[in-house]
């Protein structure tokens, strides 16, 4: 007999978990208090850590319930996508610039290999058409100087 999804769900006072998220409460390590760590399946670390609410006796841990599980997943899938979004703001920059050739956009998208970082700087038309690309440093900063300077040096590959 095949086990569905359901199956493997855990619903305890102190554990809930579904197909992608388990929450845990734990003892709060830096006073008297208790935690809740959400964790996403797969995962080693949790992606969210917050305090708890105590129990009526003040001592023991309120249990979790439907609504705060399905609270506590809203909240965790949310610092993951911000998570994302703040890498990707990182790893791919843009600005638009007016030169001789027209108005661009000039992009910087960084591969952030462990071994051997680089970062492709391209530059396209107000048609989305790529003028040029070059490899470049990881460590290249994109400025709007930096991306003037390289348009009017026809697009050869910028030396820093």
């Amino acid at each position: 007999m095949a086990l569905n999804a359901e199956d493997t769900w855990t619903q305890g006072d102190l554990c809930w978990r579904d197909e992608r998220w388990t929450a845990q409460v734990i003892k709060n390590e830096d006073d008297e208090g208790w935690a809740v760590a959400m964790t996403l399946a797969g995962e080693a670390e949790p992606a969210l850590v917050g305090p708890w609410t105590m129990g009526r006796d003040k001592k023991n841990p309120k249990p979790l319930s439907a609504p705060a599980f399905h609270t506590l997943v809203k909240t965790a899938s949310e610092v993951l996508r911000r998570h994302e979004q703040q890498l990707h703001a990182q790893l791919h920059k843009s600005l638009k610039i007016d030169s001789e050739k027209g108005r661009l956009t000039v992009l910087l998208d960084i591969v952030p290999d462990e071994d051997n970082p680089y970062a492709t700087l391209s530059a396209k038309n107000a048609d989305g058409d790529v003028l040029a690309e070059v490899k470049v440093s990881a460590g290249f900063k994109l400025t709007e100087s930096s991306a003037q300077a390289w348009v009017e040096a026809d697009f050869l590959r910028p030396s820093k």
